[in-house]
């Protein structure tokens, strides 16, 4: 069948929006793989018209999908509607006339239901079914990438047209031509164009925060997301994001003291030169230290706070790793009075006020943040129930853990727990840990409270974190009470992108380039900035470093960033500039030498 023009035509030419609204095409597609900048993208963007009746279910239309299901898809985005005015807006706006029917990735196009004046909330009889609208458009890549428009995700939300999803609340045949009869108000009334711009621009209104996280109907991301930006005060940056650092860049610090902590575990004592005590981190954070002896050019590598956050100085407890450059710097050529480059304190891994339950879970030198969490209330006098979770091979390998017992011993609700996994049977009963590796059926079988107001925070390595976190959410735990932290470079999120090869991380294909040089501190990494590279982002996913992004034009804050040290420059703008000390990488470029935490 050949599609017309979505602006040409009888439906087109419709009277005002004093008419009823009506829809003019039902449109699905199932997932498929799409080139796009060398990779392959698995996506259901590309929808097409059907003629005649289809049915509208639960989690989709028929015919229909989507190819990633952490972004779209669900019971909460199970049907987008776009707008044939908004297609004549973009028409004119890129100058390119006959846009089709699901272009825009819509499941429905529509004449009416603008998004200035639909609401969260609002419900529509169309056909048999019933729908209900639940969030705005999710502000993702592949909307630009369709229409050949790469900066279209921003520009839906800074030109407030995003279009907007609906639940099916009772399951029913659609087609082309039906009326759209609203049978409720949404409460609040809080428009579509107006929650949209809530989450993704700066300028955001308090009251309009606290109605938006009130209201049942919207997905329970954005709701998250509201009442994060609510309890924050928040006006600029995104959800999640850290505040602004104590300083920026890099300053000097001095190697104090030394302490052995276990048979490959060492504490560093840093302080300020002058006797000043430096600003409190918080009970979780990490320091990033720049070491120009351990390698050409100096290697850079982030450690997490053990000690108290007012202690007057920080403390650092490194594992000297059998080829770790940087570890093996730290614990064999460092010693006290050694002046090194300390960034301030930074990271969201960190203990947050409460009253209720709290279990501290982690292997390793993992243990470094939670004690440092364990210091935090010990010093309150906690009343809280409070969990201490730890495994290890064995006592040698066991750092710091006499002063964990000390301070779990001062804490009137505490619970201790240890695991070793290759100690003899009298080393175990010495420390009072049980045999073998921590994991789900010995978590449930502590009886840890795992519902309710409980909160976990995990540290370790990256299999164990995973594991830990699927076990408390199978013993009941709310995935957003499970707090993780991972030493060494975070997992990528790189939507839609299949096949792909993880590699080490390593400079780009081609001559080196002649820019400021660009330090992945996280991948142990630094290469010049090359000539003609776009951006941050494209430069990493040249060197296989791990990424994290969704829109890709400064819209989402998906891959936002600590900077570290060194100066950025955008392009595009983005619409909302991230908080103090971050960087959206998508749309940056440096200006300096720059260090960023990836």
């Amino acid at each position: 069948m050949t599609q017309r023009s979505a602006t040409k035509g009888t439906a087109a030419t419709r009277a005002s929006r004093r008419d009823p609204p009506v829809v003019l095409s039902v449109n699905v597609g199932l997932p498929e793989n799409h080139s796009w900048q060398g990779k392959t993208v698995f996506t259901g963007i590309w929808k097409h018209p059907v003629a005649g009746p289809v049915m509208a279910r639960r989690l989709n239309i028929d015919g229909d999908g989507q190819g990633d299901k952490h972004g779209h898809g669900g019971e909460q985005r199970a049907v987008m509607v776009y707008q044939i005015d908004s297609y004549r807006y973009w028409e004119r706006h890129f100058g390119r006339p006959g846009f089709g029917y699901g272009e825009f990735g819509e499941n429905l196009t529509v004449d009416g239901l603008p998004d200035d004046e639909v609401c969260i909330g609002d419900r529509y009889r169309i056909g048999e079914a019933e729908f209900e609208v639940t969030q705005p458009r999710v502000t993702c890549y592949r909307v630009g990438m369709r229409l050949g428009e790469p900066e279209l995700p921003a520009l839906l939300v800074s030109h407030h047209r995003p279009g907007f999803y609906m639940r099916v609340l009772t399951e029913g045949r659609i087609q082309a031509g039906d009326r759209i009869v609203k049978t409720r108000t949404g409460p609040h009334q809080l428009t579509v164009a107006d929650t949209d711009a809530l989450l993704y621009l700066p300028g955001r209104d308090a009251e309009k925060l606290r109605a938006a996280a009130d209201i049942a109907a919207l997905s329970p991301g954005w709701q998250q997301s509201f009442r994060e930006l609510t309890e924050s005060g928040s006006a600029g940056g995104q959800p999640g994001e850290d505040a602004a650092p104590a300083w920026t860049g890099f300053r000097p610090l001095t190697v104090a003291e030394i302490r052995p902590e276990s048979q490959d575990v060492s504490s560093f004592y840093l302080a300020p030169a002058d006797g000043t005590p430096p600003p409190a981190g918080r009970p979780g954070q990490y320091l990033t230290v720049r070491l120009p002896g351990a390698a050409t050019p100096a290697a850079v590598r982030s450690y997490s706070l053990s000690s108290p956050a007012g202690a007057g100085q920080y403390r650092i407890s490194v594992k000297h790793e059998p080829h770790g450059v940087a570890s093996g710097y730290l614990c064999t050529a460092v010693k006290p009075g050694v002046v090194l480059d300390v960034a301030a304190p930074r990271g969201d891994f960190v203990l947050e006020a409460g009253t209720g339950p709290v279990l501290l879970i982690a292997a390793g030198i993992g243990v470094t943040p939670v004690l440092s969490m364990l210091h935090a209330l010990a010093s309150q006098e906690s009343s809280r129930d409070i969990w201490w979770i730890y495994g290890a091979r064995g006592p040698r390998e066991h750092p710091l853990a006499e002063e964990a017992h000390a301070l779990l011993a001062s804490l009137p609700y505490a619970h201790q727990h240890i695991f070793y996994s290759q100690a003899t049977a009298a080393e175990r009963q010495q420390a009072g840990a049980a045999a073998g590796r921590l994991s789900r059926d010995k978590l449930a079988g502590l009886a840890v409270p795992a519902r309710g107001d409980a909160t976990a925070y995990i540290c370790g390595p990256a299999s164990f974190t995973e594991d830990i976190s699927n076990a408390l959410s199978g013993l009941g735990m709310d995935p957003s009470r499970i707090r993780t932290e991972l030493f060494g470079a975070l997992s990528a999120i790189n939507p839609g992108l299949t096949g792909q090869a993880r590699e080490q991380p390593h400079p780009p294909p081609g001559p080196p380039g002649t820019g400021p040089l660009v330090t992945f501190a996280r991948s142990g990494l630094a290469v010049p900035f090359p000539a003609g590279r776009g951006s941050v982002l494209e430069l990493a996913e040249a060197c296989d470093v791990a990424t994290r992004w969704s829109c890709r034009t400064g819209v989402c804050h998906t891959c936002v960033t600590p900077l570290l040290s060194g100066d950025i420059t955008y392009n595009p703008e983005p619409l909302e500039p991230p908080a103090g000390g971050q960087v959206l990488i998508c749309c940056s470029r440096p200006g300096a030498d720059i260090v960023l935490d990836m």
